[in-house]
């Protein structure tokens, strides 16, 4: 089968790129503002990547047209179609899905599914559960919003009847507004936290827990939820029915606990402890998602001793607090975080890594969600814990000084990336740490940072 992919570099339809590859499927697809990781590990697979979203593609003639959520019936101000290769599909009938749908009815069917959903941490989490999977010998297949460091991939088929995946609650495409989990139909799920997110297409909070209680719709009686017993927002959820064995971690109550410190800490389940983990990752948010893991891995039979053991050699996810590189005694991270909570939790856990050294916080407020403003007053709090922040304010429609203003001399907001790197070297000293934080390729300030600093 020849699938053409609409919106192909995003992580969820290039890791489908990868998955369809795999399975021997010709693969091509269309997208623009290619940006890494997913565009390396597309060429490195040789998939055909195309420029735009132009009518001519029709050409191609594919089997089936795979189209991304990016893809809308959108107008230009011309009037022309935003997307013309979506008009085209449309008016001459060809086959079109969206990348959910497709990939649960030719990769998931038939297949024990260990879903990880949650406002923060899916990526990190669903890449150790795959890690733990792996080294228990159940050769998972995988898809993750990201690169795991321990598989250098995003995206795989495996060799056994497990399956993880990242459950994401983002709407599935402009023809289908459900939720792109509720075409997976998991049998073990991990619920790690929920908060307001994606205002773009949900009014409140209220909206996002309907759609995580019809994830729980497509449970079975036999499976499993794991869920964070610290969220409120996650204990409605649940009020609103649930037909499966539940587990919880976090709070003071739950099946699975930590004793320690977020790098080195004993597994409590029912008050016994049952594994320790020693490991590089720091964090209580990993922690956490540590205990999550091994909840779910032990639905498919792992446990946690051997879950332990191998979250000893997670080596985390490209852009999950990256290290891009140190020059004159200055480091330089990528990280993915761009929700407020994120943001801090991020903040943290470098905190607890460097101690008093400083931190230059570097980021873009770039999802959908922070360009509509719905979130920038949580911006000072999101941040407290950095020595100094510095804001890229490129295409927001407000005033990111305003919003930051309470911050003092602390903060500076710079229009574009040259301007960010300016503010950034008037500041900076050896010892420093600079945390670059966004969702897109940040102009690739993170070479150009280092760069600057070695001249």
């Amino acid at each position: 089968m020849h699938i053409h992919i609409l919106g192909i570099c995003g992580t969820f339809m290039g890791g489908l790129a990868a998955l369809a590859r795999e399975a021997g499927h010709r693969v091509t697809g269309c997208d623009a503002g290619v940006y890494p990781p997913m565009s390396d590990q597309l060429r490195a697979l040789n998939i055909e990547l195309i420029e735009g979203f132009g009518a001519d593609q029709m050409a191609l003639q594919p089997d089936m047209f795979v189209v991304g959520n990016v893809v809308s019936r959108a107008r230009l101000p011309d009037d022309t179609a935003k997307f013309p290769l979506m008009e085209a599909i449309l008016d001459s009938g060809a086959p079109y899905t969206s990348g959910p749908q497709w990939l649960a009815e030719q990769v998931l069917q038939g297949r024990h599914v260990l879903a990880v959903a949650g406002t923060h941490g899916k990526t990190t989490t669903t890449s150790m559960l795959a890690w733990v999977l792996e080294q228990a010998g159940l050769q998972p297949g995988f898809l993750v919003g990201g690169v795991p460091l321990n598989f250098g991939v995003s995206a795989r088929l495996g060799g056994g009847k497990f399956f993880v995946i990242e459950a994401d609650e983002y709407d599935t495409a402009f023809f289908d507004k459900r939720s792109k989990f509720v075409h997976y139909r998991p049998r073990t799920v991990i619920l790690n936290n929920l908060e307001f997110d994606h205002a773009d297409i949900f009014d409140d909070l209220a909206a996002i827990e309907r759609q995580f209680h019809h994830l729980m719709r497509t449970v079975p009686g036999s499976g499993r939820v794991v869920v964070n017993g610290l969220e409120e927002s996650l204990t409605r959820v649940l009020g609103q029915g649930c037909w499966s064995e539940v587990r919880t971690f976090g709070s003071a109550v739950s099946d699975f606990l930590a004793e320690g410190e977020p790098s080195h800490f004993k597994v409590l389940q029912a008050g016994q402890s049952v594994a320790e983990v020693q490991w590089a990752i720091g964090g209580v948010h990993n922690q956490l998602n540590a205990l999550a893991t091994m909840a779910a891995a032990e639905h498919v039979c792992v446990s946690p001793t051997v879950a332990a053991q191998a979250l000893a050699s997670f080596e985390n996810v490209k852009r999950r607090m990256e290290v891009r590189g140190m020059v004159n005694g200055v480091t330089v991270y990528d990280d993915f975080a761009h929700h407020p909570t994120a943001i801090r939790t991020t903040v943290n856990g470098l905190r607890r890594q460097v101690g008093r050294a400083r931190i230059l916080a570097i980021f873009e407020p770039r999802s959908n969600t922070m360009k509509l403003g719905t979130m920038k007053a949580q911006l000072p709090w999101s941040l407290e814990e950095a020595d100094l922040a510095f804001c890229h304010s490129g295409g927001l429609g407000w005033d990111a000084e305003a919003a930051l203003a309470s911050m003092g001399h602390k903060t500076q907001v710079g229009a574009n990336i040259d301007e960010v790197i300016a503010q950034v070297l008037a500041q900076v000293r050896p010892g420093d740490h600079l945390l670059c934080m966004s969702n897109s390729g940040f102009g690739g300030i993170h070479a150009k940072l280092l760069e600057a600093l070695a001249n």
